[in-house]
């Protein structure tokens, strides 16, 4: 959702000074009274009228973001808390295993497992059923 321009929270605010209430304002703007009455608060508080800017969060792991694709892609079978440790030994870092699994699953990183033996075999865990599969010659009631 996009934020309202200045202008338009310069005419709404506008409005409101030349003496409308927040409800008679509201409506023809079609803007919620809450809304009406943050953005005077904000200019009482700050003076400004412009939107506020989100800022662009730095994720903790993008440090190490290179060192783990690196590190899932020598060891595929690793498991979090493997990682984890070495993590600290190499890097010095302090993360949790939750971390690093949200780090891997934002990298696309997928662990691996290496297969030790065969698969085992697999069969039919029911016997099959005898016929064709159409309808049963059996009657539920016998009929007289």
């Amino acid at each position: 959702m996009q934020a309202y321009s200045k202008e338009f929270r310069r005419d709404v605010l506008s409005a409101c000074g030349a003496g409308g209430g927040t409800k008679e304002v509201a409506l023809p703007f079609c803007v919620s009274e809450s809304w009406i009455r943050r953005i005077k608060q904000q200019r009482r508080e700050t003076g400004q009228i412009a939107p506020k800017t989100t800022r662009k969060r730095w994720r903790k792991w993008m440090a190490w973001a290179d060192w783990l694709k690196a590190a899932v892609a020598a060891t595929p079978d690793a498991y979090l808390r493997e990682l984890k440790a070495r993590l600290k030994d190499e890097r010095g870092s302090d993360a949790s295993e939750h971390l690093i699994g949200a780090a891997c699953h934002a990298l696309k990183l997928t662990r691996k497992k290496r297969r030790s033996s065969r698969p085992s075999k697999t069969e039919r865990t029911w016997p099959r059923r005898v016929g064709s599969g159409g309808t049963s010659k059996r009657r539920s009631i016998r009929t007289a």
